[in-house]
């Protein structure tokens, strides 16, 4: 595409980028070399608001300014970031500075910056990845009405799921299990343990029992249970869900990436097929900060 000459000491612009002496289209763009005005290449190719927003500092995108409200300066630190959270200025996975930047642009100490970030993750609205370091929560709504399993609900959301499996055999059903599907003794189970992954984050830990019957082997299961399960015919149709929070163990903390006794979720489930038989046990250990349960209610009148 030919380029539109100039005349008269105008200055044109792409994207607020100076062309020095002619107009540039955005097809010329790649052709044109900008080393020697100082603009670096990388920047061309980045949208214009998306450049702004890496230009302009934390402390300015949120507004942040000291003596805001009468309170400590790591709560008022603390409200400004909640308040860009809620709003979504600071937006799911998104990376917070290191604590030592943060400290400087917001003209606090380091000690501030970190008590209003650990009231944060204590509320679930920031989440630390060990070797990563501070992001914005991106927590998932897991509707209760609906009997979906992780894989499903995390593709439902655009999220990438997977697994990492922790142990998956044949065995003999126990009593407890006996009694909750239904079965006689020594009846053939299948027992799945496994880390459930989003995005390469991990969300929860799940413990499952399936009836022997339901699947032809352990090792039939790949990414989805239910989808395996639905091969066979025996994909449960409905369910009956417990829901209570729990503090996170030891052993489940370092699975997951948070600390011991971080707050929790517990689902426990059990799954039933349309003919009234009991086909699933599970027992699923969410993290607090990444998973919120909702459920519809209507009025009974």
């Amino acid at each position: 595409m030919a380029r539109t000459p100039f005349h008269g000491p105008r200055i044109c612009c792409y994207n607020g980028i100076c062309s020095r002496g002619f107009e540039v289209s955005r097809l010329d763009l790649p052709m044109v070399d900008w080393s020697h005005i100082g603009i670096p290449r990388s920047h061309l190719s980045e949208a214009p608001e998306r450049r702004s927003r890496r230009d302009v500092s934390l402390s300015k995108r949120i507004g942040f300014a000291h003596g805001a409200v009468p309170a400590p300066l790591y709560l008022q630190l603390q409200r400004a970031l909640r308040e860009a959270i809620e709003v979504k200025m600071l937006a799911p996975d998104d990376a917070l500075p290191p604590e030592r930047d943060m400290a400087e642009d917001f003209a606090v100490s380091r000690i501030t910056v970190r008590k209003a970030l650990e009231g944060l993750v204590s509320e679930g609205l920031l989440t630390r990845r060990q070797g990563a370091g501070t992001f914005v929560a991106a927590r998932v709504e897991k509707n209760f009405s609906k009997l979906t399993c992780f894989t499903e609900d995390m593709r439902s959301r655009g999220r990438a799921p997977a697994s990492e499996w922790i142990t998956r055999a044949e065995g003999a059903v126990t009593p407890e299990e006996a009694l909750m599907l239904g079965v006689s003794p020594n009846t053939p189970v299948y027992r799945f343990h496994r880390i459930r992954i989003a995005d390469g984050a991990p969300m929860a830990v799940e413990y499952t029992t399936i009836a022997g019957f339901a699947l032809p082997s352990a090792d039939a299961v790949k990414d989805s249970l239910y989808e395996a399960m639905a091969a066979t015919g025996h994909r449960p149709t409905r369910a009956l869900q417990r829901l209570r929070g729990v503090l996170i163990s030891r052993e489940h903390a370092s699975l997951l990436g948070v600390k011991p006794k971080d707050a929790g979720l517990l689902v426990e489930r059990r799954g039933y097929l349309r003919d009234g038989r009991a086909v699933e046990i599970s027992h699923s250990y969410y993290r607090g900060d990444a998973y919120d349960f909702v459920a519809e209610l209507n009025d009974a009148t």
